[in-house]
């Protein structure tokens, strides 16, 4: 009997299910004829893109005819192909390398502004930043890279700032040769509704150089995905990362957060709707308002009053400063704003953001740094994040602070890291490394024309658990010609060449007369190289191929200076290669009356330059001193004959973000007096100082900030003017006046 039951009842859905089947399967047809005949189209159900249900933004048929988030996989490439036509460029295919392997080696140049030519402010920022670049030239045949004069950054058809003709204006430009070795910034591509990735017109076979890009169209090894950064963006220098490093505990007051718009309808939108389900309103603050656009109050929903009276219960700035992880969801494009001012404040980016292809993604290890989430598993994030241990919290931050300060916190640093990268493909058998690119202090400050070996660079020592070697090369700057064996010189050579880490000495001639034969000179244990300085001051800089080892000892002709002093200083050196260490120190100091930086050489408990007169560094700052730097800044140095020394602090400071070190000395140094027919002593001249003074303000308005860090530490040696038995002493000639 309950088997009899059981038959029949699976007989009875069967029928049913064949009768839905069948009656829903005609229904469809019906429908499809009776359309057919009234000529109509069959719209697909549910049809929720109704003109009712969005007034004032597109016509519907603009609307059903837009690729939407909900396009297929394949309908997405064939528009992306429609877009793109070189979307396989790589840069064996669709780079001229011939351009870059002249004399000129990689140069880049910018296309004229037409007369009349609008251009945004952020676009303006990019231009300068190429300009002022040690790449830029004015001559397009010697130029490997070129770059539009026509502002490509909003590609919103909606825009003001939207250029139209882009397609018939590029085309006339004779070097165009279809985008080859042509390099195009964007940060806004596509218009409502669906943000495609349209730029409106055909790129050909240049290299983007985009914000938002999406994995699915990024070209690996040819395009470059930039962060989206506001017009409000800085030039140069840009402000320092937040995170102090003594900052402990590294949780702060609040776990996750977010502030920011959400969106009621359309691309975006579901990410940003769905945040509210994870505030708690104590340790996760999660606020979204719709209030932003013209007709907000049209289309808002019910959660809209509540959210926006939420919303203005917390402040922005205050919550960036006291959370430990910031969500970075999606907006309309991929990018957001929130990225970079996460990256800054040193609130871990945990982004929502499925298909972006992350900043600079070729160089940067981002796992290092962010907590990438998946947009459809929002509500896994806050389990996730609380698990992420205290160590790794520090880790990440640290990773944060060293990603916005080295790459990041200026138009100038996003443009070069651009500019870079691509240098590094065009020249990849000297390029850097992963290493380089994620270490301190950034793969910008590490020029690889030097070398692509990390034991070759002062700053990485500590990571490789190596220390230099135990020999010096003491470089002199002589510019007063030599007139008599008694001049301090001389008496400086004797003293240099005893000291039992001296591998040799050069000395770098800058007078006016020929230097003298060898034979004028005293006989010494070390190899002596005269070299032609040409008489500019810039030249005690220079990387000198004489120059073997790779500590330098920077004299000026006139130091006074005992060997046990130079032999204290060069072991302090080799425990600090990174840095300037010497002796007579000088500090800056902000005037806030004439709103300017201030020089000044009082002896105070406090200093932040260290003089090159009389001073140890690393061999490789030379490089860097004369193929970092702008011309401009050299040319000024050689055409005062002043200031050298403060900017190779300048440039020692702006790398490892610390002071220099001070060393014991004697106090008391009797000035030599000025000898009949030798030069008078740079510092007796009344316009020195000024020339100081007014160099300072020049380099930190290079830089874009004060790079120089003051400090109170000086080290002594062992015992030093203790009151024991001098033969325990190892430097007890230091004592001596």
């Amino acid at each position: 009997m309950q088997a009899r039951k059981k038959y029949v009842l699976l007989g009875l859905c069967t029928c049913c299910w064949l009768l839905l089947y069948y009656w829903g399967g005609l229904q469809d047809r019906l429908l499809g004829l009776i359309t057919h005949r009234r000529g109509e189209v069959a719209r697909p159900w549910p049809n929720w893109l109704d003109r009712d249900l969005l007034p004032g933004y597109a016509d519907q048929a603009e609307l059903q005819n837009a690729g939407g988030p909900g396009d297929s996989p394949k309908q997405r490439r064939q528009s992306w192909a429609g877009i793109y036509k070189d979307s396989r460029c790589r840069m064996d295919t669709c780079f001229d390398f011939a351009r870059c392997q002249g004399q000129s080696g990689f140069r880049v140049y910018i296309y004229p502004p037409e007369k009349g030519e609008r251009v945004s402010e952020s676009y303006r920022k990019i231009l300068t930043s190429v300009t002022e670049s040690r790449y830029f030239t004015s001559d397009p045949r010697e130029a490997c890279l070129f770059v539009l004069g026509i502002d490509t950054l909003d590609r919103d058809q909606l825009s003001t700032q939207f250029v139209p003709n882009m397609d018939e204006r590029i085309r006339g430009y004779p070097l165009w040769n279809d985008g080859r070795n042509h390099v195009i910034f964007n940060l806004y591509s596509g218009t409502w509704p669906n943000y495609t990735e349209d730029l409106g017109f055909n790129v050909g076979q240049a290299i983007l150089a985009k914000a938002s890009l999406n994995t699915e169209h990024f070209r690996p090894g040819f395009d470059i995905s930039i962060p989206l950064f506001s017009k409000e963006h800085p030039q140069k220098g840009g402000e320092r990362g937040w995170l102090v490093r003594n900052t402990v505990p590294p949780r702060r007051k609040y776990l996750l957060m977010f502030k920011g718009k959400r969106y009621l309808t359309g691309i975006g939108s579901d990410t940003r709707n769905a945040l509210h389900h994870i505030h708690n309103g104590k340790d996760i603050v999660s606020l979204t308002t719709c209030r932003h656009g013209k007709d907000w109050e049209k289309h808002k929903d019910a959660r809209c009053d509540h959210d926006n009276q939420e919303y203005e219960r917390f402040d922005y700035q205050e919550l960036l400063h006291n959370s430990t992880f910031c969500l970075v969801p999606r907006g309309r494009r991929l990018g957001s704003f929130r990225f970079l001012e996460s990256l800054q404040a040193a609130c871990i980016p945990v982004l929502l953001s499925n298909g972006w292809e992350l900043p600079f993604s070729d160089v940067i290890q981002w796992n290092q740094a962010v907590v990438e989430g998946d947009e459809r598993l929002l509500l896994q994030v806050p389990s996730t994040v609380r698990a992420v241990g205290i160590d790794r919290v520090l880790a990440l931050r640290q990773r944060t602070q060293m990603l916005w300060e080295a790459y990041f916190s200026s138009v100038d640093k996003i443009v070069l890291t651009t500019l870079e990268i691509i240098k590094d493909r065009v020249y990849s058998h000297i390029s850097r490394n992963k290493f380089m690119w994620n270490a301190l202090p950034g793969g910008l400050l590490v020029l690889p024309e030097y070398s692509t070996h990390l034991a070759h660079y002062p700053f990485y020592y500590l990571n490789l658990g190596i220390s230099p070697s135990q020999e010096f090369t003491a470089v002199i700057h002589a510019t007063s010609p030599l007139v008599s064996q008694s001049q301090p010189i001389m008496k400086l050579l004797q003293v240099v060449s005893k000291s039992k880490y001296c591998s040799q000495i050069i000395i770098l001639w800058n007078s006016e007369k020929p230097p003298p034969h060898r034979s004028k000179w005293p006989p010494m244990p070390v190899p002596l190289i005269i070299t032609d300085g040409r008489r500019k001051t810039s030249s005690r800089f220079l990387p000198h191929a004489a120059i073997e080892t790779e500590a330098v000892l920077s004299l000026d002709e006139d130091t006074v200076l005992l060997t046990s002093e130079i032999n204290f200083a060069f072991h302090v050196w080799r425990s600090f290669p990174e840095r300037i260490v010497g002796y007579p120190p000088r500090s800056h100091f902000w005037d806030p009356v004439k709103k300017a930086w201030g020089y000044t050489s009082k002896w105070t408990n406090e200093y932040s330059i260290v003089l090159t007169g009389a001073a140890f560094y690393h061999r490789y700052y030379h490089h860097l001193f004369s193929h970092y730097l702008p011309s401009s800044l050299r040319a000024l140095v050689d055409r005062t004959s002043n200031c050298e020394d403060i900017l190779m602090n300048f440039l020692v400071s702006s790398v490892t973000h610390l002071p220099p070190i001070k060393v014991a000395q004697r106090k008391q140094y009797k000035e030599m007096p000025t000898l009949q027919g030798t030069k008078m002593a740079p510092w007796a001249n009344p316009e020195h100082f000024t020339q100081r003074q007014e160099c300072v303000n020049t380099f930190a308005s290079w830089f874009g900030y004060m790079p120089l860090v003051h400090s109170q530490f000086r080290l002594d040696p062992v015992l030093f003017k203790d009151h024991v038995s001098v033969l325990r002493k190892r430097y007890k000639d230091l004592e001596r006046v």
